[in-house]
């Protein structure tokens, strides 16, 4: 079948077997899902010398005419090229057919608009989060976004955290947690070789950790291992979206999400006037272009403070 005559169905199970060995079980279920659900339907039957742009333009208008967020269809795009260029590796196609329709755009092309707590606002949220803490899962999901706010790791780094991981006043991120596969939670690396970092913590998020390492001293079988936010297993992601939505209203926010605790902490540092690399270390981005293009706009404006500095460089003294 090593040619043109091969159908896209028949590309998508070889491709699979392939692509399972190559990449995280999160990142392969979320790739091959949006073949499955936006590329098969309409093409799985298509043979692949039959893939050329009038087809392909076919399908782009079938996807537009989807409601998914612009986000989605420029995923399933990349995901579908991927597809394809590993056809063309394996000299099923010439080429990549794919590329002469291009990917999907946004009729606007507006920057993202980006949602985070400023200061003030976060702690007001995790003054209403302490007031409700009851249970030892209540303080485990307190830790959790006081965690959030004050290193920027993600969701996944932070349900990881073993005690053992905490040095004095470093974490060291070296591993990340999915709940969302089904059975039990999976533990893999971070997302890339930079999320790979030590991050030195801040007073305030010492103490609670402090604070709440007594607390987990209490359970029964408390050892290094514990996750940070849990204890023998980690708290769960479902509970961290309720107790978010709660502690938001509680305190009379407006509702960010999970992740919007990151920005928050890139955006009180950018908004600080931080370097952008450090940021970017910070976050575990690999290259700090990603930081700039997300964080460049909360940046202080320094046009007067360039100004002053060029007036006295005068050359007529």
């Amino acid at each position: 079948n090593g040619d043109g005559r091969m159908t896209v169905d028949a590309l998508f199970a070889e491709y699979k077997a392939v692509k399972k060995n190559q990449v995280r079980e999160a990142t392969f279920l979320k790739s091959t899902g949006n073949i499955s659900r936006h590329v098969l339907p309409e093409l799985g039957s298509a043979k692949l010398q039959q893939l050329d742009g009038k087809a392909l333009q076919r399908w782009k208008h079938y996807i537009e005419g989807k409601s998914l967020s612009i986000v989605t269809k420029k995923n399933i795009y990349r995901d579908f090229a991927a597809m394809l260029n590993y056809a063309v590796r394996m000299e099923y196609l010439t080429r990549n057919p794919l590329r002469i329709v291009g990917n999907f755009k946004d009729a606007y092309d507006a920057p993202k608009e980006l949602h985070y707590y400023t200061h003030d606002q976060f702690k007001r949220f995790i003054a209403a989060a302490r007031d409700d803490a009851k249970t030892f899962c209540d303080w485990s999901c307190c830790t959790f976004f006081v965690a959030a706010y004050y290193t920027g790791a993600r969701k996944g780094e932070i349900n990881a955290l073993r005690w053992a991981d905490i040095e004095g006043d470093t974490i060291h991120i070296r591993r990340s947690i999915t709940q969302k596969l089904r059975g039990e939670d999976v533990e893999t690396p971070p997302k890339n070789k930079s999320s790979i970092r030590d991050i030195k913590m801040p007073l305030p998020l010492i103490r609670v950790l402090s604070e709440h390492k007594e607390r987990q001293k209490q359970i029964k079988g408390f050892s290094e291992d514990f996750r940070v936010c849990g204890g023998a297993s980690c708290v769960r992601d479902t509970t961290l979206d309720v107790k978010n939505r709660k502690y938001a209203d509680l305190a009379g926010l407006p509702h960010i999400r999970i992740h919007d605790f990151r920005h928050s902490h890139a955006s009180l540092l950018a908004n600080e006037g931080i370097n952008i690399q450090e940021i970017a270390r910070r976050l575990g981005h690999t290259k700090p272009e990603t930081t700039w293009n997300i964080y460049s706009h909360l940046y202080p404006r320094e046009e007067d403070r360039a100004v002053a500095i060029l007036n006295n460089m005068d050359f007529t003294d």
